[in-house]
């Protein structure tokens, strides 16, 4: 098998507000998929010329439940990982939380080498802003 593209797709009932969310924090552009058809409301996120993430309108969408545990919450299936110097974390944290974010769960010890805080995006999909 060859792989030609791979990006990641998340579903939001609204898909402007999540790619462009997305492209601030990943430093790229939307672009606009189709107004109808099976892509309608599609949006990409392009960074340096390639689809860094896809945004795929789902007018149901129901967000997961950070830790997600237990059968009766929506579980969670995947999550983007963002690493950042440790000594960046701050200003990350805070671009992040301006942009829409939500925290979920904060780091037990910020001050530590080696950690992360759980986030979710204006959507709810949990993503967690790393350091080592």
């Amino acid at each position: 098998m060859r792989i030609t593209k791979s990006f990641m797709v998340l579903d939001a009932a609204d898909t402007e507000r999540e790619a462009a969310f997305w492209a601030q924090v990943l430093g790229g552009k939307v672009e606009a998929g189709p107004d109808e058809g099976p892509f309608a409301h599609w949006r990409d996120v392009v960074v340096d010329g390639r689809i860094a993430l896809g945004a795929q309108h789902a007018p149901d969408h129901v967000a997961p439940e950070w830790p997600g545990q237990g059968p009766e919450r929506q579980r969670i299936q995947i999550h983007p990982d963002l690493y950042v110097a440790h000594e960046d974390v701050p200003a990350a944290l805070q671009e992040v939380l301006d942009l829409g974010a939500r925290m979920l769960q904060p780091a037990a010890t910020p001050q530590d080498p080696g950690g992360f805080h759980v986030l979710a995006d204006p959507a709810g999909h949990p993503f967690c802003i790393c350091w080592e």
